[in-house]
């Protein structure tokens, strides 16, 4: 059975999706289009397995967001091999009027559907109840009323699953005149359609629908020109129509609950806060340096525990293995790139949950809603809020949700300026060189001192991202107005269960998508910085000037630089020498284009091959310390060196997933390529002045 998870926006279609499959799910993307497409599996009470998809919010079938166009597709796409055979349609009982516009589109499509209703819990406390029974026999509709927090009526939802029996449900708009029906008969015919609406449908939208062969569209097209059909006013009279039916409704069914209704004094006052034109912005600040104080507090004791454990266990395997490649290999190469990527596993985790959390409450709306006029200064819109700030986990998904942004040049802007947002990849550099140059401590014994120079680190990547944005606003000229319609959902505790997975799901696309560029990248790395060109790469005896031998560190050293890798370093060395950066740190700058978190285990691959066998216990982080000059003796990761390094990361791409993103979303090169040019201009500028005028 395959079954089709629908809904507007923000009302609780993820705790559905999340109760329903648990963790038996996937992400992909829908076909031809870069959308997001969650999958997953259950077990009905038979036993028998039923497979859904989570299709994209959507308002209406007359849509304009891209997200949108693709719920719609999969839709009307009837001919589809896994057309689902029943459609879940959830709704928000305290937005019940908006959400039963696009019910009764799908009842007039006669698709299989059962209604599911959500936020029964919000609803009473602020004393609104629904009488879900009468509700259910005015749709003429199975209605399932389930609390995506506790899970309550998941077992009933199942079981309607199992039983439903699809009978033509309430017919609520048909045209009206002898002329509409005569058009949508050819049309109904052409594209070999179930029914006049949903002929009516592609009359509206054929231009825009993937599915449909060129004879078909042209058919229709046709259709349209000789009828003189015009597309809006149709959409207006038939959404007024169904709103006379749908407002009687929800008026017999709804009702207040007087008990309840003082409650709704403390959400306002709190609200009125949140959307402060000033005070809001001081609650999002704080908000922020909570969640950038935990991002590095918090997870301090398990990285500590993470990052010791591996060296011991590397220490424990070059004791107990022979003295062969293959053990290299292993410590040297698999096991410090392994450690590149778990260590940082809780920073990330703690910075998803927090957002998870932000978003599941309600709150980051009202932070778009707040920093709308703010955004419009600079050439962006309140909408560019959700990409700016889901862009410290992550810039891809952070530029897909672009698509929401109606306005194409205020589209274009975020997505050319959202990748200065520090994403999680960015928090593995700056953890490993915070740590080196600012010691562990705080201030009047709460506020960490490193936690708040990553804050900085992030407000930097925030004030280049708007910088950069208004000078794109000056050159980029646009006629298309600028539209900002918020959907404000209500203040709700947040769903765990709902959260949990969320964070687990971005800890494991880090550990397995990431990752396995970080082990491949590691394993090759190895192998360069092992090996170099036969007359160069061998150890060299001292010659008649040396009065000394080499010991195995200068050994390791001499090796190091004669390899591969060295001596890519070293073309590089002049170019980046400027910015107080050697060559082996040319090395990390190279890979770690990658994925910007490749930096950590490409320098853990570099200094395990180049360490005394004394010191292999030692962390990372105690051995860049300890690394020194060759010719200097001065220590590398000096202040000027360490801080002119984390700028040009908090300004630099150095990420291949997010220019590939940038030219799919933009459908150019142009624009992928100009952007690379840019931020790393940026980033070479500012490191220079950092490493030469500020330390």
């Amino acid at each position: 059975m395959y079954i089709a998870l629908l809904g507007n926006p923000n009302v609780g279609k993820s705790s559905v999706f999340n109760r329903l499959t648990g963790l038996s799910q996937q992400v992909g993307n829908f076909a031809g289009v870069t959308v997001d497409k969650h999958t997953g599996s259950f077990k009905l009470p038979n036993g028998k397995k039923a497979f859904i998809t989570d299709l994209p919010g959507i308002y209406s079938l007359y849509p304009n967001a891209i997200d949108e166009r693709v719920a719609l597709s999969e839709i009307l796409n009837f001919a589809q091999p896994q057309y689902p055979n029943l459609f879940l349609y959830v709704m928000d009982i305290t937005q019940l009027e908006r959400n039963m516009l696009l019910l009764t589109q799908l009842q007039d499509l006669n698709l299989p559907t059962i209604a599911v209703l959500t936020m029964a819990d919000v609803a009473h406390q602020t004393g609104l109840e629904c009488n879900t029974e009468l509700l259910s026999q005015k749709l003429n509709l199975p209605t399932i009323t389930i609390n995506g927090r506790t899970g309550e009526g998941i077992d009933a939802l199942k079981k309607a699953i199992e039983n439903h029996q699809h009978t033509p449900a309430k017919q609520y708009f048909l045209p009206t005149t002898l002329a509409d029906a005569q058009a949508l008969q050819t049309v109904q015919t052409a594209a070999n359609l179930p029914n006049q609406y949903a002929a009516l449908l592609h009359l509206h939208h054929h231009k825009s629908l993937g599915h449909l062969e060129p004879f078909t569209q042209n058919k229709i097209s046709q259709v349209a020109e000789q009828t003189q059909f015009k597309s809006l006013p149709f959409q207006v009279s038939e959404t007024m129509l169904r709103f006379e039916h749908i407002i009687p409704i929800c008026r017999q069914v709804l009702y207040s609950n007087a008990t309840n209704t003082q409650k709704k004094g403390i959400i306002y006052h709190f609200d009125r806060l949140a959307t402060h034109p000033v005070l809001g912005v001081l609650v999002f600040l704080g908000i922020l340096f909570l969640m950038f104080q935990a991002v590095f507090s918090w997870s301090q004791p398990f990285v500590n525990g993470i990052e010791k454990g591996f060296a011991l266990l590397n220490d424990f395997l070059v004791k107990i293995l022979p003295n062969a490649w293959f053990s290299h290999l292993l410590t040297e190469g698999i096991l410090s790139g392994l450690g590149g990527i778990l260590v940082f596993v809780p920073q990330i985790a703690i910075l998803s949950l927090i957002i998870a959390v932000l978003e599941d409450t309600g709150y980051m709306s009202r932070a778009m809603f707040m920093t709308d006029g703010l955004m419009r200064k600079f050439g962006l819109n309140g909408r560019s809020m959700v990409s700016l700030v889901s862009g410290a986990a992550c810039a891809v998904p952070a530029i897909m949700a672009t698509r929401n942004i109606p306005n194409r040049k205020e589209r274009l802007i975020t997505i050319l300026v959202t990748p200065f947002i520090s994403c999680s990849a960015r928090i593995p550099v700056f953890a490993i060189l915070v740590g080196l140059v600012i010691p562990a401590g705080s201030i009047w014994g709460v506020i960490n001192v490193q936690g708040l120079v990553i804050m900085g680190l992030y407000l930097l990547g925030v004030v280049a991202a708007l910088v950069s944005a208004w000078l794109l606003k000056m050159v980029l000229k646009s006629h298309e107005p600028s539209i900002f319609i918020l959907e404000m959902p209500q203040y709700r505790p947040p769903h765990w269960k709902n959260v949990f997975i969320t964070v687990w799901q971005k800890v494991k696309a880090f550990v397995a998508e990431a990752g396995k560029i970080i082990m491949l990248i590691s394993m090759v790395l190895w192998f360069a910085a092992s090996y170099g060109p036969a007359d160069l790469a061998q150890n060299k005896q001292p010659t008649a000037n040396t009065n000394k031998v080499l010991n195995v560190e200068q050994q390791n050293a001499q090796k190091l630089e004669n390899s591969f890798a060295g001596y890519l370093g070293k073309a590089i060395e002049p170019a980046i020498a400027p910015l107080g950066f050697d060559w082996k740190i040319g090395i990390a700058l190279i890979t770690s284009f990658a994925a910007r978190e490749v930096f950590v285990g490409t320098m853990a691959t570099i200094y395990s091959l180049n360490h005394h066998s004394d010191e292999v216990s030692q962390t990372l982080s105690e051995r860049m310390r300890t690394e020194k000059n060759a010719k200097t003796g001065a220590p590398i990761y000096t202040m000027a060196t360490s801080f002119s390094l984390l700028v040009f990361y908090v300004l630099a791409m150095q990420c291949m997933s997010t220019l590939a993103v940038v030219r799919r979303e933009t459908n150019s090169w142009l624009w992928a390529l100009a952007q690379l040019v840019y931020m790393t201009a940026a980033a070479y500028l500012l490191s220079y002045v950092v490493y030469n005028y500020i330390f």
